[in-house]
């Protein structure tokens, strides 16, 4: 079969939503091929147009490359961080490679690559990442990408010896305070990521991919239990009212489903659930990617349980009409089916929470509106909070 080609003007679409979107290359993709390049000007003294590196699922991708120096046995380049239509934060950083060769070193024959970051690259300070403490924050498959990248052109020209790979990016410090990094400890940088080599717009895989490592990392402290939420609404509500420590608390935005499928391969016994209404409810209706993209639901949840709990047709009309959950219970405040409907909504989330993890782990939940007037919790909600205290 023909490999695809690809390059970084023109590197493939996707269609979602109806619309035609530019894909991107991850910064482990543009490490790699600066690494290449860098290699090649390094073993030859002569500056080169482009770097060609192939991608993990087998095709191959060309890239630009900027900012060429070369001096003896040495040469630097760096390659522009293109996201696509759906840039995230790296998207316009320049991703640097200084390879440096030294044939025949140490006695040795064959050939050594090692490969570490510099500044704008953050290194690994906490165990229970894909990289162990002291290292460069460089993923294993960009690892073996630039390891791969790099080796091709010695192989290529018989060279025998030791090559030296660093990876930095400028603004890379700045940049990581956007990021999860803090929170992982990882300190100094942002990481060079990617399990495909291409960024797909929109992309939930690097999300779910960002959500499963905070996983793996919580599992070292507390290989028990973990406490998830799906965002900044709940981190204030943990925070301000329950009083648990924030850090604690994974961020799953709307891939409640997939990181409940996590939680569970990664072998936890408990786990906490704590979210606003607007996206918990819809649990109650079996929707475990709570982006309304997908699907929505909530007003039809909260108008069916109340019909159950004997609203009359009028109410149901009026919760139907609501924009918002928060709207929608103020409405049954007073009504004497009020604590029914929070009884019955949760209990129905949390048989489809139990389904999903094929009773396999505990789980318990509280929901509540931005005013924090209205709470539901779960059976158990009470005793597993203690515990994070």
């Amino acid at each position: 079969m023909t490999d695809r080609i690809a390059d970084n003007i023109n590197r493939g679409f996707i269609i979602k939503s109806g619309e035609r979107l530019r894909c991107g290359y991850t910064t482990g993709s543009c490490a790699a091929a600066a690494a290449a390049a860098a290699a090649e000007m390094a073993l030859t003294g002569k500056k080169v147009p482009g770097a060609r590196i192939r991608l993990p699922r087998g095709e191959e991708a060309l890239f630009t490359v900027n900012n060429q120096e070369i001096s003896p046995q040495a040469a630097r380049c760096s390659v522009t961080k293109d996201g696509g239509d759906d840039p995230d934060v790296t998207h316009g950083l320049e991703i640097f490679a200084d390879v440096s060769v030294f044939p025949g070193s140490s006695g040795k024959t064959g050939l050594e690559i090692t490969v570490d970051g510099g500044n704008g690259v953050g290194r690994v300070t906490k165990p229970g990442l894909r990289r162990p403490p002291g290292e460069a924050a460089i993923n294993p498959t960009p690892l073996k990408m630039i390891e791969e990248s790099v080796s091709g052109p010695a192989k290529k020209r018989g060279f025998s010896g030791k090559i030296k790979v660093v990876i930095s990016v400028p603004g890379g410090e700045e940049t990581a305070l956007k990021t999860f990094n803090p929170r992982l400890g990882i300190v100094g940088g942002i990481s060079i990521l990617g399990t495909t080599g291409v960024v797909e717009p929109m992309s939930e895989k690097a999300l779910v991919d960002t959500i499963t490592t905070e996983i793996e990392f919580r599992k070292v402290s507390d290989e028990e239990k973990i406490l998830i939420t799906p965002g900044n609404f709940g981190s204030d509500f943990i925070r301000e009212y329950l009083g648990v420590d924030i850090t604690r608390a994974v961020q799953c935005s709307n891939y409640i489903g997939e990181t409940l499928d996590y939680i569970r391969y990664s072998g936890f016994k408990k786990i906490l659930l704590i979210g606003h209404t607007g996206k918990l409810v819809k649990l109650a209706a079996g929707i475990m990617n709570t982006h309304s993209s997908y699907a929505d639901g909530r007003m039809e949840v909260m108008a069916s349980h109340a019909a159950m709990a004997g609203a009359e047709t009028e109410a149901v009309k009026k919760i139907m009409s609501c924009i918002t959950t928060d709207e929608a219970f103020d409405i049954i405040r007073n009504e004497a089916f009020y604590e029914d409907v929070k009884k019955s909504i949760m209990e129905k989330a949390m048989d489809h929470l139990n389904f999903r993890l094929k009773d396999s782990c505990g789980i318990e939940a509280v929901m509540f509106t931005s005013d924090r007037s209205h709470i539901m919790k779960s059976a158990g909600a009470d005793e597993l909070i203690r515990e994070f205290l």
